[in-house]
């Protein structure tokens, strides 16, 4: 079987690298490390930090990018997924940090190789319609608003967000039946569970399910422990939570999901050319997959 290089449009790090606080050498040598797990693009996804080290966060990551080479996942540009949400929803995210949805708090942080930025939108105070003029991938995630028509995407569907309600409007309904936009999920089994996996698999167009791992720098790595937006985050080898039991990002990356999701049934290879279209976008290199999708070859034109 063979299929297009993987994208990844949401993941914060791994081999013990994280994106906020990562030197350029050492997102170099990420990029060409995960090269060999068939991802061949990637988006960094900064986490909420201070208005400093975001801006330091994005410089790093726009420099690596101009010096990659051939042998390297190529940097796509930088989602932002911090700074912009609703405290009600902040997941592990500091809320000390959150700022209103502004034009002019958003040019704090402001730069072209920002790509993606998740927001909740209940919150907007013009920033959507400033993200929309300059392209912006703008993502509902970290939010309980349902109104999702200014957006292109969800983040994580389920997780971090106002679940399914059968009176009014929520996040995670609106993101399941509203058809224009893409839908980000975490498939890892401990996320969302496979019930609702099947649901969403079953409502969006098979053309708007975006498979992201949302990976911590802890994945692939022997950390056990790690700072996460000024959060301590703790991982038992199974899941990676905060003290008091929320859960942070994934310790999967793309293939392991992809090979779980084949192993429930719930794989279609649709998934993987997503990403593509969505960003409008194309790598050039495929993945040589076995009968039972693992990775035989990866090769990057």
């Amino acid at each position: 079987m063979r299929t297009k290089l993987l994208i990844e449009q949401h993941f914060h790090g791994c081999f013990g690298i994280n994106f906020n606080n990562a030197t350029i050498d050492e997102i170099l040598y990420l990029s060409k490390e995960i090269l060999k797990y068939g991802i061949g693009g990637i988006f960094p996804t900064i986490v909420t930090d201070s208005i400093e080290n975001t801006k330091n966060a994005v410089f790093t990551i726009k420099e690596a990018a101009r010096r990659q080479t051939y042998d390297m996942a190529k940097i796509l540009g930088v989602h932002l997924e911090g700074i912009f949400l609703n405290p009600v929803k902040k997941g592990v995210h500091n809320q000390n940090r959150f700022l209103p949805l502004t034009k002019d708090n958003y040019k704090l942080v402001e730069d072209d190789f920002v790509k993606i930025v998740t927001i909740a939108p209940e919150l907007d105070e013009g920033l959507i319609d400033y993200l929309s003029e300059k392209k912006i991938k703008i993502q509902a995630g970290h939010c309980v608003g349902g109104d999702l028509s200014k957006c292109t995407g969800a983040t994580h569907l389920f997780n971090a967000m106002a679940g399914i309600t059968h009176r009014g409007h929520s996040t995670s309904l609106s993101s399941l039946i509203n058809d224009n936009i893409y839908t980000e999920i975490i498939a890892d089994g401990i996320h969302v569970s496979d019930d609702a996996l099947h649901l969403a698999f079953k409502t969006k167009p098979q053309d708007k399910i975006i498979l992201i791992g949302d990976c911590l720098p802890i994945t692939k790595s022997d950390l056990k422990e790690m700072i996460f937006s000024d959060e301590k985050i703790y991982y038992d080898g199974f899941k990676a939570t905060s003290k008091d039991g929320t859960l942070a990002g994934s310790t999967a990356l793309l293939p392991d999901i992809i090979k779980r999701l084949v192993s429930v049934n719930m794989f279609n290879i649709e998934y993987i050319n997503n990403p593509y279209k969505y960003h409008d976008i194309d790598l050039d290199g495929y993945i040589e997959w076995d009968e039972n999708w693992n990775i035989i070859e990866v090769v990057k034109q």
